[in-house]
């Protein structure tokens, strides 16, 4: 375990964390070219969605060896309508590397992930990418680090020349500078004389910090002392590894100039799987703890945290296996599911290239194909040793769509389809929505759902049209009125005859729907009466203004007419239905609109445009309060007004914004707008 290394790419769009990847690897001898994103052929991006949008979409595992180590690195996506890639394999790393663009510093996503990794108290190291690119600077990006993230953040490393002049680095720890020829092959010189100044300054601050990483160091260089260069970077390697220090590298991965040496970085800085002595979790339908010793020997516990749903070869799953050892023609058990999964050969992950393997040990990542019932976010274990590890936490959807099949085949394959996508991706949800009848699919963002429609397609056959949901409006009245439902119709044989006369009223908002029956004296038989309910209810939910179903309403039968022929079910069906439909016109009809609790979080600068905004869409702000450095900005808000919400706060807070909403009550739709939504239920119905 100790030589076995779980680290993470992150950072945000267009860091180069894919190109870092493919520089590693080339480095390693597991690719014999470095491949480029723009020409689809990187060892992590394959999937058709990436080729065609140049960017990560998916958590790729790359497992490679580094001079006797064992290395499984994990390129994820750095846009932000795949958080949820990011928050699954946060759940199964040691370390992370955070990939800034020494053009654009330190950005949105880079940020938000950075918070995340905190809350796991991960060890990091920061690479400024891009080194070679017009406009770097290592400086700036090194200051804006600082400012945000504090004096744990030192320069290891100093770059040689920057922009097209940039040809290598500074090891401020071994004080030697390495120039990269044209095949990125490094030679060791001797620290160019215009550098001299900078980098004495720069060992003084890596000096520091490692007397500030212990406590007997610190102690001796407030005296003044000479520290040796083995106490300097025992202590460095001791806070890094501790996260009390964050070292600052700096390269060209599409150059491939000093991304050797970040590699031999994560191989000594960043911690082994060793780290952790036990594993905990609870057991079966309870909240008792139990753990089981993190070892290869100790009773199995592996937590899955990828699916991918294959039309040909079925489901993959990539799990790390924190305890035991996870056996190729094994049987696993599943507690969540209650449900034993056969295992056929277990692999390692090279981007799309599976390494078979006889077993995965406590403290690796593996995968396995076509398990049954197991999803993203499952515990697999030992039947006799049942453990369920604490789930990933995934973010709410923050988007929806209206899904429509294109033919009727697709109909068919459609539910299949949404099925299978939401196995694959916690993040994308699927629901039927009765009251608009509508198929309805939510994701954290417009790509998001783009590339699951898109995927559906490709990989299920089925073509669908979007739109945006229906809202779900309803109807109601404002006073009482009585109206008569009439019915006849003279065929051939037996004709058609009944008569309703209803009175309606008002009732308090969200008590729904209640029945009178006060017929006396026979005027409508006992048995035709529910038959005047059920034309009442049918009409109800037709709609008077605008199609909307029809609530918060008695409805009261107290006087009509029958024939002892021609009266009958259907008859009296009808007459109910034409009697509230008249009683309707009658008393006052208006719209009611869905009302949502919506809870935003924003850093404070952007809260005057969020509250100006949210405003502009008829919401009422209900209170604020500060939450480390952010303000919580609590409102309610017309769903109608929100269907696009997670575009507009993007694009007001630079991505810095996030929201969750859940539904509220109803409340009457002002004037003005009730008449555009009728106007347009009459069109959509005149069509």
């Amino acid at each position: 375990m100790e030589k076995v290394r779980n680290v993470a790419l992150f950072g945000h769009n267009d860091a180069g964390k894919t190109s870092l990847a493919e520089a590693i690897l080339f480095n390693a001898g597991v690719v014999k070219r470095l491949g480029r994103v723009d020409e689809g052929n990187t060892a992590s991006d394959f999937d058709p969605d990436e080729h065609k949008r140049g960017i990560s979409v998916n958590t790729t595992p790359l497992t490679f060896d580094w001079r006797g180590y064992k290395i499984n690195l994990l390129d994820t996506p750095g846009f932000a309508d795949f958080i949820g890639e990011v928050i699954s394999t946060l759940r199964v790393i040691d370390g992370a590397v955070f990939v800034i663009s020494a053009v654009a510093g330190v950005e949105v996503q880079t940020e938000i992930v950075w918070k995340m990794a905190d809350q796991y108290a991960y060890p990091r190291i920061v690479y400024i990418n891009k080194m070679d690119r017009e406009n770097a600077s290592f400086q700036r990006c090194l200051d804006q680090l600082a400012a945000l993230y504090g004096s744990r953040v030192i320069p290891f490393q100093l770059p040689i020349g920057e922009e097209h002049q940039f040809r290598g680095v500074v090891d401020l720890i071994a004080n030697k500078a390495y120039v990269y020829g044209d095949d990125g092959k490094p030679e060791e010189a001797d620290v160019p004389a215009d550098m001299a100044d900078a980098v004495r300054a720069a060992r003084e601050k890596v000096i520091e910090g490692a007397a500030e990483a212990s406590d007997e160091l610190m102690e001796r260089y407030l005296e003044g002392e000479e520290l040796a260069d083995e106490e300097v970077l025992s202590a460095l390697l001791a806070g890094v590894s501790s996260g009390s220090l964050v070292p600052v590298l700096c390269g060209s991965a599409t150059h491939n100039i000093a991304v050797d040496l970040l590699t031999t970085a994560i191989v000594n800085t960043l911690p082994s799987p060793a780290r952790l002595t036990e594993i905990r979790g609870h057991k079966k339908g309870s909240h008792d703890e139990i753990s089981f010793p993190a070892a290869p020997d100790a009773p199995l516990a592996a937590l899955v945290f990828k699916t991918i749903s294959d039309p040909y070869v079925g489901k993959l799953s990539y799990f790390r296996v924190f305890a035991g050892t996870f056996k190729s023609d094994s049987t696993v058990y599943n507690p969540l599911r209650d449900k034993e999964e056969r295992v056929g050969q277990v692999f390692l992950v090279r981007g799309k290239n599976q390494i078979a393997t006889r077993e995965i040990p406590a403290g690796d990542i593996g995968g396995v194909a076509k398990l049954t019932d197991t999803s993203t976010g499952d515990t697999l274990c030992d039947r006799d040793n049942p453990i369920v590890l604490p789930p990933i936490a995934f973010p709410e959807p923050i988007m929806s769509l209206a899904v429509e099949p294109m033919t009727k085949g697709d109909e068919d394959k459609l539910s299949v389809a949404l099925t299978r996508l939401s196995e694959e991706d916690p993040t994308f949800s699927v629901r039927r929505d009765s009251e608009v009848k509508q198929t309805i699919i939510s994701g954290m963002g417009e790509a998001h759902l783009d590339i699951m429609m898109e995927r559906m397609s490709r990989k299920f056959g089925v073509n669908v049209h979007t739109e945006p949901p229906r809202v779900p409006y309803k109807e109601t009245v404002r006073r009482q009125a009585r109206a008569e439902g009439k019915h006849k119709k003279q065929t051939g044989g037996h004709g058609q005859f009944g008569i309703a006369w209803l009175e309606i009223e008002p009732m308090e908002r969200g008590s729904g729907f209640e029945f009178v029956d006060k017929i006396v004296g026979g005027v409508i038989p006992k048995q035709f009466i529910p038959s005047v309910e059920k034309g009442v209810r049918k009409a109800m939910e037709e709609g008077y203004l605008a199609g909307y179903p029809v609530v918060d309403l008695r409805a009261t039968v107290y006087d009509g007419k029958y024939h002892p022929v021609d009266s009958s079910d259907i008859s009296f069906q009808i007459a109910g239905s034409l009697a509230l439909k008249n009683a309707m016109a009658e008393a006052e009809p208006y719209l009611l609109e869905p009302i949502v609790n919506v809870e935003i979080l924003v850093p404070e600068a952007y809260m005057g445009d969020v509250i100006g905004d949210l405003n502009a869409k008829r919401g009422r702000i209900m209170g604020m309060e500060a939450e480390g450095g952010l303000q919580r900005i609590r409102a309610q808000v017309p769903l109608a007004e929100m269907l696009r919400y997670s575009i507009d706060l993007r694009s007001i807070t630079g991505g810095r914004g996030t929201f969750r909403m859940e539904f509220s009550h109803y409340e009457e739709v002002p004037s003005h707008i009730a008449s555009r939504i009728i106007e347009a239920a009459k069109a959509e119905k005149k069509d």
